[in-house]
């Protein structure tokens, strides 16, 4: 199946593009908050200063007097080097300063406020300040009003330098929220993961339920896949039943047809009958062979499932095998020698047993006429082994890993009855025993032949 995707990838550009909107906005936030910011400070020693130059207005002989306070523009020059104009105009006649500087509308003056405004003057943008005070003139009432003016470009140079200092800010955030965003995103599908490498790491026969602690999100999916191990182990189960039961009952009549081929072997006439006859002994024993192979690999697979570790001695294992072996060997002039040294390994006795015994039989089998078959079990660097070496015509030449692919025979094998799952059968047992099965062809000052290793990890 094509993959469609990666989760781990598309989780981590969402959270990363959220991170990137949130630094944007949180940008664009504290841009806003510093133009305001530094505009409110402006206001507010603009403020400060129309305010302390209007304290110092007095009436003395029927006129306005005042004198410019030096900290009313000290305080302008405090927060920037932005240009500062002034004007004071009493009863609609300027005092002192800039005649020509913009003013506010009276409408928007109240006695005793200050108001702002913006506009521009002589040539730059400028932010105003102006307040009215009433000061008592020979008796009259006559209104005055101080306007202060601050250029905005120190001020706007200000803002720039915190807006960029936001904006570096952001950029960090982002990159920090990108790789915790891929941190968390790991971290939120370890469970997903765990639950994939547990599964992977079990065995072809390992159907047993996963029953893992897991998020409530992943619950879900490991019912379901539960669910389907049980079925799949049910269904393999019955597939394992119906071969040993097919098995056990191709046997028999199998049995029965070959007694009587033999009986009419030895009844028959002519050449060509008893011909005819072998042949359907021949394929009896194929057929018994294979009935009786397979049910010893659907015993394999079953007992695999659940495998038993118990303390099993390979040279007491072997001296078994080798005595039920020996009379079929006998017929043939074969004769099997054991050297043995203590073997200890853990398992299960029964399929170690079937592994043995398949690997004497082949070598039983394929072995020619008055010859003989070597059998060494041993212990080698924390090792177990059972090796067994016949002087047959070997193993041919290829790939001998092909061998222990079901119903696959060697080109040394055509001429001998055989299923092709005995060497199957023992690398199956010794995969589930944690072993390995080795295949080699002898040639060495002791002959040729077929050298087979089990070897298994002692115990």
């Amino acid at each position: 199946m094509t993959p469609q995707g990666s989760i781990l990838r598309s989780l981590t550009l969402l959270l990363a593009g959220v991170a990137a909107v949130l630094s944007i906005l949180s940008w664009l936030i504290v841009s806003d908050f510093a133009r305001r910011a530094v505009g409110r400070a402006q206001d507010n020693v603009l403020a400060a200063s129309v305010t302390s130059i209007a304290e110092t207005l007095r009436a003395e002989m029927g006129e306005v007097q005042l004198e410019l306070p030096y900290s009313a523009f000290s305080m302008l020059g405090a927060i920037s080097e932005d240009r500062v104009f002034y004007r004071i105009v009493a009863g609609g006649r300027l005092l002192t300063g800039y005649d020509d500087l913009p003013g506010i509308a009276e409408g928007d003056l109240e006695i005793g406020r200050v108001a702002f405004a913006t506009d521009d003057y002589a040539g730059e943008t400028v932010r105003l300040a102006s307040a009215t005070r009433i000061v008592a003139v020979g008796g009259d009432p006559v209104p005055v009003t101080v306007t202060v003016a601050q250029t905005r470009a120190g001020i706007t140079q200000v803002a720039s330098d915190l807006s960029r200092r936001a904006a570096l800010i952001s950029v960090v955030f982002f990159c920090i929220a990108v790789l915790l965003s891929a941190i968390a995103a790991r971290a939120s599908l370890r469970p997903l993961s765990d639950i994939a490498g547990a599964v992977a790491r079990r065995g072809p026969s390992d159907l047993r339920p996963l029953h893992r602690r897991a998020p409530s999100e992943l619950s879900p999916l490991i019912k379901a896949l539960d669910r389907l191990i049980l079925r799949l182990a049910e269904s393999v189960r019955r597939s394992e039943d119906f071969i040993a039961e097919a098995a056990h009952r191709i046997r028999t009549p199998l049995t029965t047809v070959r007694m009587q081929s033999e009986l009419a072997l030895r009844e028959a006439d002519t050449d060509a009958d008893r011909e005819r006859l072998r042949r359907i002994i021949r394929a009896v024993d194929e057929s018994s062979r294979s009935a009786g192979q397979l049910l010893d690999h659907a015993t394999v697979a079953f007992r695999a499932e659940d495998l038993v570790r118990d303390p099993v001695d390979l040279s007491q294992l072997a001296r078994r095998c080798v005595e039920s072996i020996r009379p079929t060997a006998q017929m043939r002039d074969i004769g099997i020698s054991l050297r043995t040294d203590p073997a200890p390994v853990r398992g299960d006795a029964v399929l170690l047993d079937t592994a043995v015994r398949n690997v004497l039989d082949n070598a039983v089998k394929y072995s020619p006429q008055a010859t003989d078959v070597l059998i060494v079990v041993g212990q080698s660097e924390g090792e177990s082994f059972v090796r067994v070496r016949d002087e047959g015509p070997g193993l041919g030449t290829g790939d001998f890993d092909d061998l222990t692919e079901r119903f696959r025979r060697g080109p040394t094998a055509v001429d001998h009855v055989g299923s092709g799952l005995g060497l199957t059968i023992t690398r199956d047992v010794l995969r589930a025993h944690g072993g390995r099965l080795v295949l080699e062809n002898c040639n060495d000052e002791e002959g040729n032949g077929a050298c087979v290793s089990l070897i298994l990890p002692s115990g």
